[in-house]
């Protein structure tokens, strides 16, 4: 059943100041429900940010390319069971 009154979140990293970047994809990603995701749109491919989750989030997240660049990168992160 598709409850198409849901939207997704999208952070576009690209017009927010890099020293608050991390802070809220962490808050936005603390704040999601099992099976809930939002979208990072970044110029660049946020690959830091992938092992970083995985340091902090072990088997708790879904990290998805829905387009790898050269220069727009779109990544769909998803709250998975733990």
């Amino acid at each position: 059943m598709c409850d198409c009154n849901v939207t997704e979140t999208v952070i576009d990293l690209r017009h927010i100041m890099p020293r608050m970047r991390h802070g809220l994809i962490f808050s936005t990603f603390d704040q999601l429900d099992e099976g809930e995701s939002f979208v990072l749109v970044n110029d660049h491919d946020p690959r830091p940010l992938l092992y970083q989750f995985g340091t902090n989030y072990p088997g708790a997240f879904d990290w998805d390319y829905i387009m790898k660049g050269p220069d727009l990168w779109r990544i769909r992160i998803s709250r998975e069971a733990a």
